[in-house]
């Protein structure tokens, strides 16, 4: 372990991970969505920096383990890095060790899967099936190790989810409320990842500025 993991309730998340200065461009486009501004943020500091009285019992360790994990097989650098870095101030480095070799085995494309039979069964598409390696499940533990094939499973394999699948979770230890809080780490961070990924392509290509005039077709040719 490394330094203590103490988010700050006040330093945005998401703009530190897109790299968003106060008062740059970007700064101003999200100030005009406040709202959904500080959801994001508040989702962010029940999900991973819960204060007391806790609705789960689910441990910082376990739930830096999946984000780290799920983070990885999205493949956005600045946040896998992110959460990597916040899982080594909770976790030994044999359990950092074993999160990394399983995001590894895990990559994949997705989303894979089949829907009921019907017009959207065009869209099927077979995919591989994750497991935890059996050298990294005495270092998960079975709890943990449901929970990230369960992670895995909602990544890449959404429309495959059945019964079956919950009912691992509740075999493996897992109360109802800490897999529905699974299921929203899961869904919280596809859509972070996807938003500093999109405001840092704003970034890197920033739109013309609407007083800047732009060139006529005539002027382009000369």
């Amino acid at each position: 372990m490394t330094s203590a993991w103490n988010p700050s309730e006040t330093d945005d998340v998401i703009d530190q991970l897109a790299g968003i200065q106060p008062g740059s461009h970007l700064d101003a486009v999200r100030r005009h969505r406040l709202q959904a501004r500080a959801q994001a943020q508040q989702s962010y500091l029940a999900l991973l920096a819960p204060r007391a009285p806790l609705s789960s019992q689910w441990p910082l360790n376990e739930r830096l383990a999946v984000a780290a994990f799920v983070a990885a097989l999205h493949q956005q650098p600045q946040v896998q890095r992110f959460y990597r870095d916040a899982l080594a101030t909770q976790a030994s480095l044999a359990l950092g060790k074993a999160i990394d070799g399983e995001a590894a085995q895990g990559l994949a494309r997705g989303p894979y899967g089949q829907y009921p039979q019907g017009p959207l069964s065009a869209e099927d598409q077979a995919g591989p099936v994750y497991a935890v390696a059996a050298q990294n499940r005495a270092v998960l533990g079975e709890r943990l190790s449901a929970g990230l094939a369960h992670a895995h499973l909602l990544a890449f394999h959404p429309r495959d989810a059945k019964p079956a699948h919950l009912q691992a979770l509740l075999d493996a230890g897992w109360s109802a409320t800490d897999i529905v809080v699974l299921s929203q780490l899961v869904s919280f961070l596809a859509f972070q990842i996807r938003v500093v990924a999109g405001l840092r392509l704003l970034q890197a290509h920033p739109a013309p500025s609407a007083s800047a005039p732009q060139p006529t077709a005539e002027e382009n040719a000369a």
